[in-house]
């Protein structure tokens, strides 16, 4: 009897875990056929499923392109190497959007799935390095700016040959190693920024994540969660991280010691300091976390400071018209500030700055920007829904090369955004700012999530292009007054590191 009513309720038990299995599952297929519905009220653009994947991997940038001037001021979809549809949408939407809260658009679950953060490992959501950087790092620029200096200086000595005659420089290697050494004095100090194990953990962890991440983006999607982890990078990526945790996971185990234990002990001025003091304050970390968020923000501050610094520096090549009117103006900026430069100097750098902006418009760190996850439907103010579920952004490539806001958009005019500036009102000032984020100049971002590290990166991309403009002449391999071109996967677009420029030591 005991039995057959243990059966019974097995069964019953069964039963319901069936039943329940089946309204779970009909629920999923019932919410995917709602979005896709709601999804395909949207305009498509260009191929869909592997072929469209394929053809994004390939020309991304004219997709971006093309599908901007058809759908110009209106929202449409097509399909990414994610092997998902992204919905593209036009700039005007940005002043409606900025202030959504993350509860309806999220930013960190977009860089999630634009680095492949399940592979890669990669942090993208770390309050406690947005927070420092913020309240410790950019105020304090102008207090450390003399340092970041002084250690560029340094850096280009030890990282440039002589430069007697025209020297070939692989000046991407010579950058990277460069920018860690900067980066590094202000976030671990001076004595592990020169320190070698430090500078290739930094230097190497940027590469191999960079890497991995592209060979995840060409692996087919349904095939990923199989080979991703099994593929070269990403094995790579993995004993780098083990290597660069190993070697500061002991140092910041040991100021925690000196900071418990040793009276004399000062406080380093430094970017990991910060941490370890505004831990408690947003989860009192562990070493192993802390040393993870040292090797994101190496990552983010070495990856695009280089290549940005070397886009420039390729289209300098290129245009030498532009050396001496800038080599003037920052030996005259420099002479009013007692010979050096200081914050006040790089701000009066105006030529310079512009020509920097004028180098990114037309070679940004990527076709979009204001990627963000729609975690609550949206009604736009044009009647258009994007639904929960879907990833957006806007084609900041494109939108550089629009007349309406850059007239003669497709010649280069370095001092562009000088002239703007010159006469205008506070607000022409700041807008055209290589550091200002706005509806029309996206390459830091957009809103309360654009980049919070752009002052720093500014700054040092500044220093150390007045340095190398007033020690040297540069011009490309056998005088060709041809642009390298960059390297484009899918929303990516980066310039070759292979490639060497030219550089001869000016006369003094």
């Amino acid at each position: 009897m005991m039995e057959n009513q243990s059966l019974v309720g097995l069964s019953y038990t069964l039963q319901t875990a069936v039943v329940a299995a089946i309204i779970f599952a009909v629920s999923v297929f019932l919410s995917k056929i709602n979005f896709r519905s709601q999804l395909a009220q949207l305009p498509p653009y260009g191929n869909f499923g592997e072929k469209g994947r394929v053809e994004y991997l390939k020309s991304a940038k004219n997709m971006y392109l093309n599908g901007y001037q058809q759908f110009k001021d209106t929202v449409y979809r097509m399909y990414t190497s994610d092997g998902n549809e992204t919905i593209v949408i036009a700039p005007k939407f940005l002043p409606e959007l900025r202030n959504l809260p993350d509860k309806v658009l999220n930013f960190p679950e977009a860089v999630r799935e634009i680095m492949e953060q399940k592979y890669t490992k990669i942090l993208t959501d770390t309050p406690l390095v947005t927070h420092t950087i913020r309240a410790d790092l950019t105020p304090a620029l102008a207090r450390l700016n003399p340092i970041i200096c002084a250690e560029v200086d340094e850096a280009i000595k030890d990282e440039m040959p002589p430069c007697n005659d025209w020297t070939p420089v692989s000046i991407y290697t010579a950058l990277v190693h460069i920018v860690a050494k900067v980066s590094g004095r202000v976030f671990v100090g001076p004595d592990l920024c020169h320190n070698e194990e430090y500078l290739d953990c930094g230097i190497n962890y940027t590469m191999e994540l960079i890497s991995a991440q592209q060979a995840i983006k060409k692996t087919r999607p349904i095939l990923r969660p199989f080979f991703a982890p099994r593929l070269p990078e990403v094995k790579r990526l993995r004993e780098r991280e083990r290597i660069a945790k190993a070697f500061l996971e002991p140092i910041i185990d040991a100021r925690r010691v000196a900071e418990n234990n040793d009276p004399d002990w000062q406080r380093p001025d430094d970017m990991l300091q910060w941490f370890l003091n505004r831990s408690e304050d947003f989860g009192n970390f562990s070493a192993h976390e802390l040393a993870k968020f040292q090797l994101g923000i190496i990552f983010a501050a070495i990856h695009t400071t280089t290549l940005t610094a070397t886009n420039i520096l390729y289209t300098l090549a290129i245009s030498p018209e532009y050396i001496t009117p800038l080599r003037e103006e920052i030996r005259t900026c420099m002479a009013d500030n007692g010979g050096i430069i200081t914050s006040r100097a790089l701000q009066q750098m105006e030529k310079l700055d512009s020509f920097m902006k004028e180098c990114v418009r037309f070679n940004p760190p990527g076709f979009t920007s204001f990627s963000r996850k729609v975690l609550q439907g949206i009604t736009l103010s044009n009647g258009q829904h994007i639904p929960a579920g879907s990833t957006l952004e806007v084609p900041a490539h494109a939108i550089y090369h629009d007349s309406q806001f850059y007239p003669d958009h497709e010649k280069f005019d370095g001092f562009r955004f000088a002239k703007l500036r010159k006469g205008g009102t506070a607000a022409d000032i700041a807008r055209n700012q290589f550091v200002t984020s706005n509806e029309q100049s996206l390459s830091f971002g957009y809103g309360r999530h654009a980049c919070p590290g752009r002052f720093f990166a500014t700054n040092e991309i500044k220093m150390i292009l007045s340095r190398l403009v007033l020690e040297y002449d540069v011009r490309n391999m056998d005088g060709v007054m041809e642009r390298y071109p960059n390297m484009e996967v899918g929303r990516s677009t980066s310039p070759d590191p292979t490639k060497n420029l030219m550089f001869k030591k000016v006369e003094v």
